[in-house]
């Protein structure tokens, strides 16, 4: 395990401990000695001889041997000297709860990050400043100031916050719940959620890591840790602070879609990483993890005492995605001779308000039998003549571990009991079957992803000097927009179709141009300033003849320069009309964390008001752009319904490669847009219609 000094030191001083009852650094020096930690404890406090019967030395420096740790807890003036003394008496690791650094502006920044670069030219890792510890229950350490110390168990806390640490310490203690690490990270000036990913990977006693995060240092050092630590065990995090990337201009739908938490959300879908949505998500999914094994497939079993609680996990679990089938015919064949005439061997398994405890280990036997099922929900709720703590015990002797088995029992009093046996066996339990299905659902989750097959990256043949030639030519002329001739020229050279088209200054150049393209034709305003034509009246579509060039083209050049005087006109671009077919939306934006996001849904209503969207993480596989498709509300759509041919399906899920190609190829592009993209069945060439290249700012040469 790396960390070893922090995670698991053999001696601990702790700067600032006191007699004091009360003052954190009492508090956390007794929770060490409370919690029987096995190595050497140094307190350190020059009002003091003794603490708790241990010997109080006045500085770190009066301390003959060298520490693994120091954990100070001073007042915030003097920790820059107690630092520096821990540097100098040979500590290995420090962690300073003290607060008043970063959070409190940029005088507290400079100070802390003084003490980072302190402790990196010396080369010792820093936990903090601003933290409440850390934990390790395994090695019976307990540096924190913290009211509990938690049982041995597989799940091991990050958190960037400290108060949260606390939440969950009570919420451990009160379910009787074991906890193997827990990591206060607090401002991360040095030790960050990537550090602790990859050590928490690495260390036999972590079954799950749980995460509460507000910040990401760094994007893609935290994506390749997580990724190597998921294919080793579950990380499941909640991410708060998710409001939009706030203050950027976007030009392009893409850009405008995008926000923090999309981004955020599409990293840890790469990654593997389990993401909650609330406190109560994180430890449903944490535990479910933790106690069960994972589920082969998506196909559950809903074990019930009363109609309605089953139809609300039956109802829960389709919306998940999850599949609710009959046991097979034998299975169901087996159940019915055991069960009474008026239950149901459906799915769900309907044993009835007067289920004894036999009833329940008959249908969960049978459902751990049956080869069409891959995971078991049971639900009790407390009529008459339940015994839910006989009925909990009986499920725990019959579960066996070969399926993962989550429980619900509804209720309060009556049910408590039970469900401490439940959990105490390692049978995770619910307080309502929703929060069991979605506990499963995350569970299958990740089965799904641990079983994806190798990441295959195509590359396709494309002209790459035509496009870094477009690229430096804006660069010197200090052109971030491109024009849409540009950009489909870049296109064209990535491998996309575009229509025949031409600019024209002039009425009879646009004649012209007609003539040569062929009707119909459409015509669009050509100018760098220009992203949305069609909002201010600068797209024609359909023109037949001569007469309509000349009106289309007289009328854009009266009325656009009076609506945005501004702009610069360089003519109207011509091409001929794409032939019909269905509008999706192609795209990316680059997030100054991750990196490039592809976008990609339906043209029209569905990305205007629906925002009917996905986003991944470039570069991307065959699997993974076909992936974006599927994961939209629309994607019934493009498959054909009522009678509708399908869409080429192939077709988008090639162009979102070769857009991932073109902007892993060039980070100077920070957004662009492909909107629309007009596919056709299959056998009909697909052509981008239109299109937006932005590149970057601080790539602009003067």
């Amino acid at each position: 395990m790396k960390l070893e000094s922090l995670l698991k030191p053999q001696r601990i001083a702790v700067i600032g401990a006191s007699e004091n009852r009360g003052k954190v650094g009492h508090e956390i020096f007794a929770n060490l000695v409370k919690g029987g930690f096995e190595g050497e404890l140094v307190p350190v406090n020059y009002k003091a001889d003794t603490i708790l019967g241990y010997k109080c030395y006045p500085s770190i420096r009066d301390y003959p041997q060298e520490v693994d740790l120091c954990v100070i807890s001073i007042p915030t003036p003097l920790v820059m000297e107690a630092v520096k003394d821990s540097l100098a008496a040979g500590a290995r690791s420090i962690c300073v709860i003290t607060a008043g650094f970063k959070e409190t502006g940029p005088e507290g920044a400079a100070v802390e990050e003084k003490l980072a670069s302190l402790c990196d030219a010396a080369g010792v890792r820093l936990l903090g400043p601003n933290c409440l510890g850390l934990i390790n229950s395994h090695h019976k350490m307990n540096a924190t100031f913290g009211s509990h110390m938690p049982q041995e168990g597989g799940i091991s806390v990050i958190s960037q916050s400290g108060a949260l640490c606390t939440a969950i310490l009570d919420w451990a203690a009160g379910r009787h719940m074991g906890l193997a690490k827990m990591i206060s990270m607090g401002n991360k000036a040095d030790l960050s959620e990537t550090d602790f990913l990859k050590a928490l990977g690495d260390d036999p006693e972590t079954r799950v890591i749980a995460g509460y995060l507000e910040s990401i240092n760094d994007g893609n050092s935290f994506m390749k840790a997580a990724q190597a630590t998921a294919q080793k065990k579950p990380v499941a995090i909640l991410k708060v602070g998710v409001t939009d990337a706030g203050g950027k201009a976007a030009s392009s739908h893409t850009g405008s879609l995008a926000g923090a938490d999309i981004a955020y959300g599409a990293a840890f879908k790469r990654s593997g990483i389990i993401r909650a949505d609330s406190f109560e998500e994180l430890f449903d999914y944490a535990t479910a993890l933790d106690m069960q094994p994972l589920p082969r497939g998506r196909r559950v079993a809903i074990i019930t005492n009363a109609g309605g609680p089953g139809i609300m996990a039956a109802d829960a679990a389709e919306l998940a995605g999850l599949v609710v089938q009959p046991l097979e015919g034998a299975a169901a064949a087996a159940l019915r001779e055991k069960l009474p005439v008026a239950a149901s061997v459906a799915n769900p398994i309907d044993v009835l308000g007067d289920a004894d405890p036999q009833r329940y280990v008959d249908a969960v036997e049978a459902a751990q039998n049956d080869d069409s099922v891959d995971a078991v929900i049971v639900i009790l709720t407390p009529q008459a003549m339940t015994n839910p703590t006989e009925t909990a015990r009986a499920i725990i002797a019959c579960a066996g571990g070969r399926k993962p088995v989550l429980a619900s029992f509804m209720g309060g009093a009556d049910v408590m009991p039970g469900r401490d046996e439940l959990v105490a066996a390692g049978l995770p339990d619910y307080p309502s079957p929703e929060r069991a299905v979605a506990a499963l659902k995350a569970m299958v989750t990740y089965s799904e992803w641990l079983q994806r097959p190798p990441r295959v990256l195509t590359r396709f043949a494309v002209n790459r000097r035509r496009v870094e030639r477009i690229v430096k030519r804006n660069q010197r002329a200090g052109t971030l927009q491109l024009s849409e001739l540009e950009s489909k020229e870049i296109l064209t050279a990535y491998g996309f179709q575009v229509p025949i088209g031409r600019l024209a200054t002039t009425a009879a150049e646009a004649l012209a141009a007609a003539e040569r393209t062929g009707y119909p034709v459409a015509m669009k305003i050509a100018s760098p300033d220009i992203i949305h034509k069609s909002d201010i009246g600068g797209v024609k579509l359909n023109l037949n003849t001569p007469e309509e060039i000349v009106d289309a083209f007289d009328l854009m050049m009266l009325r656009i320069p009076r609506q945005v005087p501004e702009a610069v006109i360089n003519g109207v671009y011509l091409e001929a009309m794409c032939r019909a077919g269905r509008e999706v939306i192609l795209g990316m934006t680059r997030d100054p964390q991750f990196g490039p996001m592809l976008m990609f849904g339906l043209g029209g209503i569905f990305v205007e008001v629906m925002k009917d969207v996905t986003f991944h993480i470039a570069p991307i596989t065959a699997a993974e752009a076909m992936q974006m498709l599927e994961s939209t509300k629309s994607f019934a759509l493009l498959k054909g319904v009522r009678g509708q041919s399908s869409v080429d399906l192939d077709a988008i899920a090639i162009a979102l490669q070769r857009i991932s190609q073109l902007v892993t190829d060039f980070p100077q592009i920070v957004e662009m847009d492909i909107n629309p993209y007009m596919v056709g069945e299959v056998g009909n060439d697909s052509v981008a219609a239109d299109a937006v290249i932005k590149l970057r700012a601080d790539e602009v040469k003067s």
